[in-house]
């Protein structure tokens, strides 16, 4: 059996109050198109000492650009999975190879990255995953999806049943208090389990489900993309990531819109800035940005040296209800 040791980039950005991902057009399964896929390429051992400069490496080449802030994700070993193989700016499937091995990669970088050339693009979050949006409110998909979720716990019974009742009730749960942001890939899984989302229904040849709404992607890569998204929810709480993906001068309320954009949720303003002002990791500059639309707002700046002597500190989000 012949193994390949995939290395895919969930490369994010923050524009225009929306959180992005990088990916490659993907000609594949689909005829109305191309899907997407993740940066990605093989681990070759006699070209690259590391895995982390092998990433660095290939998504430089695939994309034009040099990622800063990296650390690895999960290893992805599922049978069906089938490598890309980048040609003249697209990725097509190498399914010589009989199992895959990915190791998943998230990395961050500012806004001054988002214009990238090739033949790349950055899809937003909230269209690969349009059900973890709460900003406008409760996302319209997730009214459809909730009787259709019911409906597949109840077709089965006994302990079974209770388990896919407890799995519903508790990844989307009927009010917003119960919502656990951070919970994207168990939602992804669940959603997967069920059989509404397009990529559970390749190997049976179904149709995709409209209900779930998101783009399908390439294998198992918007499964990676939803373990990246778990993982930076869940990290800004313990450690200031969140300012790898700011500019080197910003707002308060530009860092706000920032994390809004990531979790999905709407910050109360004021306790927000309670809360950062303890943190003591924004420094003030006595600098104003004129182009806010109404009263000038003072630029701030990320103090690296307050990190270093709070190692664990990340911010509080003190969420609208």
């Amino acid at each position: 059996m012949s193994l390949v040791i995939e290395l895919s980039a969930v490369v994010v950005t923050i524009r225009d109050h929306q959180a992005f991902v990088l990916c490659l057009p993907y000609d594949g399964l689909r005829q109305d198109g191309p899907q997407l896929a993740l940066p990605s390429g093989p681990f070759l051992p006699h070209n690259h000492r590391t895995f982390d400069l092998a990433l660095r490496a290939f998504v430089t080449e695939q994309t034009g650009f040099t990622i800063g802030y990296v650390e690895q994700l999960y290893t992805f070993g599922d049978d069906g999975r089938y490598a890309p193989v980048i040609t003249e700016g697209h990725a097509v499937a190498d399914q010589q190879a009989e199992r895959i091995i990915s190791l998943g990669y998230l990395a961050l970088t500012p806004d001054k990255a988002f214009h990238t050339g090739l033949k790349t693009e950055w899809v937003a979050f909230s269209e690969l995953f349009p059900w973890e949006d709460w900003r406008e409110g409760q996302p319209v998909c997730l009214k459809q999806l909730k009787p259709v979720l019911d409906q597949w716990a109840n077709t089965v019974a006994g302990p079974e049943q209770a388990v896919r009742q407890m799995r519903v009730q508790t990844l989307f749960p009927e009010d917003f208090d119960h919502w656990n942001e951070e919970r994207v890939l168990d939602r992804y899984e669940l959603l997967y389990d069920a059989g509404l989302i397009p990529e559970a229904h390749r190997h049976q040849g179904k149709a995709p489900d409209p209900r779930t709404g998101g783009h399908e992607m390439m294998s198992d890569h918007r499964r990676i993309i939803a373990t990246g998204l778990s993982r930076l929810r869940g990290k800004i709480k313990y450690r200031p990531v969140i300012f790898e993906l700011m500019p080197e001068r910003f707002t308060l309320l530009e860092l706000q819109r920032a994390l809004e954009a990531i979790t999905g949720l709407n910050l109360h303003k004021q306790n927000f800035r309670r809360a950062l002002d303890r943190t003591g990791f924004v420094t003030p500059l006595g600098v104003y940005n004129d182009d806010t639309g109404g009263r000038p707002a003072e630029l701030y700046s990320y103090n690296r040296d307050q990190f270093r002597f709070s190692p664990s500190q990340g911010l509080s989000l003190p969420t609208l209800r």
